[in-house]
This record gives C-alpha cells, sequence and structure tokens, in this order.
C-alpha cells in the first residue's frame, strides 16, 4: 500500500490509484466512526458484501463501478466523477424520516421515497430538494429522473435478495456517480453497498416461545448477513488479526 497514491481516505474507505488507466483501488477499513464500534475484520465483511451486491447488480443491468474483488480489504473499481449527493431510498420509517415527520418507527410507506442529501461532513450532510440540487449545478433535471429510475431498480433488487434471507430492507442510500464511453455519458452505482449504508431488520426473530417476533435490527448484522447470504468464509467463526490476510 505504501507504494501506491492515495486518492481519497473517508471514514471506511480508502481509494488508491488503480493498476490501469480509469480505474481505482477501493480498500476497506476496521477505522470506527463516532458512535460506531467497527469490531476488527468489519473491512472485510464490508469488501465481501459490497462484491455480492455490486457483481448482482451488475449481472441484472443495472451499471457500477465494481470490476473485481482483488483480496480479503480491496476492489478494483472504475473511477467516476461522483455527484456531491447521497441518495436515500426508503421503503419504511426508521430514524430520520420518523424523526423529523413522527412516522412511527417502522410502518411501511405508501411506496418507495428517494431523498437526496448534500454530501459534506461539516455541514452534516443536510437534506436537498431537487430545486437545490439543479439550481447549484449539481445535476440537472434529466440526471435527477435517471436517478431515480437507477435507484428504483437498485432497490427492487436489494429487498428481493435480502427478504430471501428473512431481512427487511427498511432503508439504504447510496452514491452515484457519471462515466464517459465515448462522447455518451451514464450514471452508475458508485462507493459501496453494505449494512454500513442500510436499515436492516431481522425478520426471523423468536421470542423465548419460539413465537416471531416483531422484525427488530439485526444482531451482528454484518457477519449475521454475509452468512446468509453465503458470504461467509465457512472456516472462520470470529475475524481476527490472522484472518485479515491480503
Amino acid at each position: 500500500m505504501a507504494r501506491r497514491k492515495k486518492v481519497y481516505e473517508g471514514k471506511a474507505k480508502i481509494l488508491f490509484e488503480g493498476p490501469e488507466p480509469g480505474t481505482l483501488i477501493q480498500y476497506f477499513k476496521d477505522d470506527a466512526t463516532e458512535g460506531d464500534e467497527r469490531p476488527e475484520g468489519r473491512g472485510v465483511l464490508n469488501n465481501r458484501l459490497s462484491e455480492f451486491f455490486m457483481t448482482g447488480l451488475n449481472t441484472v443491468g443495472v451499471p457500477t463501478h465494481f470490476i473485481r474483488r482483488m483480496n480479503m480489504r480491496e476492489q478494483l473499481v472504475r473511477m467516476a466523477e461522483m455527484l456531491p449527493l447521497e441518495v436515500m431510498v426508503r421503503n419504511h420509517a426508521a430514524s430520520g424520516i420518523s424523526d423529523r415527520l413522527g412516522i412511527p418507527e417502522g410502518t411501511a410507506l405508501p411506496r418507495p421515497i428517494v431523498e437526496y442529501y448534500f454530501k459534506d461532513d461539516n455541514l452534516g450532510c443536510p437534506l436537498v430538494a431537487e430545486e437545490h440540487i439543479v439550481a447549484f449545478g449539481w445535476a440537472n433535471q434529466q440526471d435527477l429522473d435517471d436517478i431515480v429510475a437507477l435507484v428504483l431498480r437498485v432497490n427492487d433488487f436489494l429487498s428481493g435478495v435480502m427478504m430471501g434471507v428473512g431481512v427487511r430492507l427498511a432503508d439504504f442510500r447510496l452514491e452515484v456517480g457519471r462515466v464517459w464511453e465515448g462522447d455518451f455519458m451514464r450514471l452508475i452505482v458508485a462507493d459501496e453497498i453494505t449494512p454500513d449504508n442500510c436499515t436492516l431488520w431481522d425478520t426471523r426473530g423468536q421470542d423465548a416461545d419460539g413465537n416471531l417476533r416483531e422484525p427488530g435490527p439485526l444482531a451482528d448484522m454484518p457477519t449475521e448477513l454475509a452468512r446468509r447470504l453465503g458470504v461467509l468464509p465457512s472456516n472462520v467463526t470470529h475475524l481476527t488479526k490472522s484472518t485479515l490476510i491480503n
């Protein structure tokens, strides 16, 4: 890693120059963020999970930046011009919308709701309207129409996959980038898709009498989700430094 040129470092990932023009190496960290105790090995699991979801999206024709996983912590991805937005898709009321609008947490929304947040940590990534996005030139109206179509396809895919393993996708956020193919520009899913960016509820929970409980938070979310999806190494029950090899 020391010989690579760092392009960007965020809370959970580092981006390095890739081996070929137009590529980047995305490295998943374990570092804790404020209010989040990230267990040792979290980056390894997020790498596996993001690979699983991005590969699935590519397979069903949803364009992403993902090319391939390189090792336990790194992915090769396409370089993209990132929009300064986080796009949130909400299927059920959870913390943010429940707090703002007084909707009881867990309420099924009448349809998926797409929200936009201006990506600036110093400002706390505030909620913005389409009018702000167009007025400030972050994207145009056609971009926004394309983003909605893109993220709703992602929502359909993720919701179906999660439902198949007993998990309810309450909401998720992702980032979108622009890539150019000759004179043609298109929008793709970029960054990552991991439990860090989702609200997930377990629908398989049982009480002491064996009765199904109301959906609640998925315990040990990354590990359990990886286990249910079949991407947790079969010989690993607890990730320690000895397992975090490149």
